[in-house]
Parts: structure tokens; C-alpha cells; sequence
């Protein structure tokens, strides 16, 4: 993806839109970037998840965000930073004064984890099971 490493430890890895509107998004992104969109149902009750694709190779992902989430929240990006094991590093980030957002778990796709650093910003950590 574009001009450095994404499936190394310790380096960008995947960016996730939480939207207010993925009906929206879908064309301002192809608009703006080219991107295409690939769209999967994720089971009852759970919003489609977008997958944004540039050459055919998907490049980032996007879903509607839960409506639980206060109004005043709007859309974000979400970064996520590949590394060997997300147990080990999410340890890490909380002992180094990062806040715990979401505990180390399980998706079809691998296991990722979510941290807040000492200031507030929000990142993942992803390891992705081989393909």
C-alpha cells in the first residue's frame, strides 16, 4: 500500500471509518481517492462492513457506526498498528500509561485490541492470521 511496509510488526496496518452515514462516505471517498467498494453483511443486527479498495487490493474498511454512540461523537478514523502479538503489546501500552479502550479479542480476520495514549488519541493493534 502506497509508499511503505503495512504488513510488518510495529507499522500501519489497516484504517477503519466509523461513519454517521456509510451511504454517504462510499461516493465522497470514490469521488475524491478512486476507491471502489466492496460490501459484506456481518449476521443479524450488525451494520454491513465496507471494505474501500484501490487496484483491487482492499486498502481500508468502514461500517455505520453503533447508534449507542453518543450523537455529539461524529464520524472518525481508526488506525490500527500491525504488531506480533496484541496480548503482549496492549500489556504494554497499559503499563506505559496508555488507557485500555477495548481488551485484546478475536475477529475472523485475526485479533486486535483497542488503547488511548497518555493524551487521549485512540489506536488499534492488530495482528491479521496469515492468508
Amino acid at each position: 500500500m502506497g509508499g511503505f511496509a503495512t504488513d510488518a510488526p510495529n507499522t500501519f496496518g489497516w484504517a477503519e471509518l466509523n461513519s454517521r452515514g456509510m451511504e454517504k462516505a462510499i461516493p465522497f471517498y470514490k469521488d475524491v481517492f478512486g476507491w471502489t467498494s466492496k460490501r459484506s453483511e456481518m449476521g443479524e443486527g450488525a451494520p454491513p462492513y465496507t471494505e474501500f479498495q484501490l487496484g483491487g487490493q482492499s486498502i481500508a474498511g468502514g461500517m455505520d457506526m453503533n447508534p449507542m454512540v453518543p450523537s455529539e461523537v461524529p464520524s472518525y478514523w481508526m488506525v490500527y498498528f500491525n504488531v506480533d502479538n496484541v496480548d503482549k503489546s496492549f500489556q504494554k501500552a497499559t503499563a506505559a500509561g496508555g488507557r485500555e479502550m477495548m481488551a485484546p479479542q478475536d475477529f475472523p480476520g485475526g485479533r486486535f485490541a483497542i488503547v488511548s495514549d497518555p493524551q487521549g488519541a485512540v489506536f488499534g493493534l492488530m495482528k491479521m492470521q496469515p492468508r
